[in-house]
Formats: structure tokens, sequence, C-alpha cells
């Protein structure tokens, strides 16, 4: 199965502006293709993963991805999917954001630091070089008049925000990103654009641009990804976003977040995030019962040790069947350590110990979950807000607190 093929059989094409045109570079190695990430956290999450995945599997098959950040649309924003208006970043942190997902991406597909349109490594570029310095009136000039107005705003990013107030500053952000097609086409020879599936207006507006500037000739295709705007909301739990680097999300919560998908997601998981062979999916895809358990560990599995290595991967596996198979290390459980200020008068209450374990958000949550009978402090279900602990408790090995019956850690003295 050619790699065109198999990005279909794995459900990650949605729209294409000329399949049989795509499958032909992308089948014969000839893709210079870009995806676009919006640099506003220092890490990225598992939203990103599809994105990753697939320029993983079009670099094995030889073509060249270019990975550009957002240095430039970062200063603005993209309106997608939102309902207000996105928090300013200084350059700096935009430019050390930038440098993170770098060092992340590099797990995934292998880099240059120089261009080379004969290899197929791939390369990170930054929007802002073009984009920061522009002269705003010969922009203008030049673009403005390759876009309607009114064909912007039948565009589903923009009629979404008009009810409660598009900003002109928003407004921009098509032309920004149709405009860093342009300077990719031009600079590197960039001939393809993936993007989500909330992006097409966007990434559409790109592919019209390059023509209209470019001539009828000018090779511009889009791809939008299946489910890719979905794909974002995987990367938000309700403790928060689940994230690459092992400093904000260790591997073991990382593992954890891939054993508890919904039964009704593992298969598409499976497809679309993982690059075991695509028969064995499908044979997995027949499992039932107690065998769907089976296949979430080998998606957790398998996902662990893309991003943060085999060996994490493993210590993951363990300390979960510690706790859930009756085997395993038990230390392996992820720790989290009480600091003095946690305490009052040498106690603290079963809320305060969920909140400063990070299993809640925050105390009332903490509060709700002790109420519905959702929490255990080592073998004892906790059923009073009330309770509370002295320091002794915690001493040594610490004790086993459960939020549910996925979510636990044991908590020790800082």
């Amino acid at each position: 199965m050619q790699v065109f093929e198999e990005l279909k059989a794995r459900g990650l094409l949605a729209q294409l502006t000329d399949e049989e045109e795509i499958r032909s570079l992308v089948n014969a190695g000839k893709a210079i293709f870009y995806i676009g990430f919006d640099p506003t956290a220092d890490s990225l999450h598992v939203g990103h993963f599809m994105a990753l995945c697939l320029m993983k599997r079009l670099q094995d098959a030889g073509n060249k991805p270019i990975a550009l950040v957002g240095g430039g649309t970062g200063m603005i924003g993209d309106p997608t999917g939102r309902s207000d208006l996105r928090q300013m970043m200084t350059l700096e942190t935009i430019d050390h954001n930038c440098a993170c997902f770098r060092k992340q991406m590099s797990r995934f597909i292998e880099f240059e630091d120089q261009f080379d349109a004969g290899s197929r490594k791939a390369l990170m570029v930054n929007n802002g070089d073009w984009l920061r310095d522009l002269n705003y009136l010969s922009f203008i000039r030049d673009i403005g008049p390759c876009f309607s107005v009114n064909n912007m705003l039948r565009a589903e990013c923009y009629k979404q925000r008009m009810e409660k107030g598009l900003t002109f500053l928003e407004f921009n952000y098509m032309l920004m990103q149709s405009y860093d097609f342009l300077e990719l086409y031009q600079r590197y020879g960039c001939n393809m654009q993936f993007g989500g599936d909330d992006q097409w207006s966007n990434m559409l507006g790109g592919t019209e641009l390059i023509r209209k500037k470019l001539g009828k000739d000018a090779y511009a295709m889009t791809i939008t990804l299946l489910l890719n705007s979905e794909g974002k909301k995987m990367g938000k739990t309700a403790k928060g976003a689940v994230w690459l680097d092992p400093d904000k999300t260790t591997p073991y919560d990382f593992y954890q977040y891939w054993r508890n998908v919904d039964d009704a997601d593992v298969d598409k998981c499976l497809r679309m995030l993982t690059f075991l062979p695509i028969e064995q999916i499908e044979e997995m895809s027949k499992w039932e019962d107690a065998r769907i358990n089976e296949a979430k560990e080998i998606l957790a599995y398998e996902l662990t040790a893309l991003v943060h290595g085999a060996e994490e991967a493993k210590k993951a596996q363990d300390g979960a069947r510690a706790l859930f198979a009756g085997g395993g290390d038990g230390s392996l459980v992820p720790t989290a350590a009480l600091k003095e200020e946690d305490f009052r008068d040498g106690q603290i209450d079963i809320c305060g110990v969920l909140f400063s374990a990070g299993l809640v958000q925050t105390r009332s949550e903490g509060r709700r979950a002790v109420e519905q009978g959702g929490v255990t402090f080592g073998d004892e279900k906790v059923t009073d807000v009330h309770t509370t602990y002295g320091k002794e408790v915690f001493a040594g090995e610490g004790v086993l607190v459960r939020r549910g019956k996925k979510t636990f850690k044991r908590v020790t003295l800082g």
C-alpha cells in the first residue's frame, strides 16, 4: 500500500483540491508540504499529535515537511473556533515557544538547518521572518485585491465571531495565512499544505492567492486532516491540557490518558496516531469486551514510546499494571509531594490533598468528588469533606490517593 492510500485507509484525509495530482506527488515522494503550528505555549500537546504523525509518515515516504511556526501570525491569533480575542504575547515568548517546538518535533521528524530541495529532511520556518517587517501599505496594495470581503465573511472561521464581534486585527488572519503559502512556495517550492478541517477557508485562500499571483500553472494543493478539530479537543481534559513536555505531563499521566480513552475512540486513535500495520489494526478492531482494554494498553504504550521513548513507556505500563492488573512495580505510580505551606497547624483536609496533588483543579471540584463517593485515601473511601490528616500519614512511602477508578497519585511529604 502506497502512502497516499494508507493515509486514506487510516481516515486521515478529508477535503482535497486535486486528489489525483496530490496522490501522484505524495506517492512519488515529490511533495514539499507545510503544516502550521501556533506557538501559544512552550510545549505541543496531544492535539498536535495527528499533524506530527502525518509529517513523519510522509517524510518516511520521501516527501519533505516544512514545520511553519507562527512567529508572525501568533501576534494576531487565529479567530477560528474562538469566542474572544487571544491574549497578546511578546516576541521573546513567541520565539522561546518556537524553539521548544523544534526540540519536541525532532522526536518525530528529522530536521535540516539549511534548505536542500533534494533532501527529505524537514525544515522549520518562522513566518515572523517575513510578516514582522511587512510594509502595510505595500502588503495591502499587493495582496488585498486578491481577496473578496464578501467571500471572507462567508467563511466559517469569521461567521462564528460575527455575533460577538470580530476585530479588524483578526480579520487580517486569513490574508496572513494565505501569504504564508505564497512565501513558502516562492522560497522553498512548497507545493502542498495540510491543515485541520476547521482551516479549510484559510487554506483555500492560500491556494487561490498563489494562482492569482503566479498563474494557473502554479502548483498549490490543499489537504485537510479529518477530525483535526476533534484532535485539538483531545489535547484537553477536565484537568487541563495533556502536554508532550514530560515536565508538564509526566510519561505516566500521558500513558494513562491514552489508556483511558473511550472505547469508541480506540480504533480511530490506533489508525490515525500509531504506526502499527493497518492489517494489525483491522484485526484489533474486531476485539470486544475485555480485549478492548488490551487494545487500549497497546495504544497507550505505542504513543508513550513515540513521545517519551520505550523505557519510559515500559515504566508507565508497569506502574498502571501494578494497580489494575496485579503485576508490575508499584514504585512507578506517579508521586506528588505536599509542601509545608499545604498544612495548617500540621493538618490538611482531604480537599487540600486532592488539590495539592493535582487530582483536581479546585477545592470545589475536590469537594464534589468526595460528596459523590469518588475519593479513596489508602484503602478507605472518604465521604466527609472535613476529614483531615497529619503530616505523619504522608511520611516515608506516602499514601495512595485515588479520584475515581483511574486517577491516582502516591502523596508524600516534600
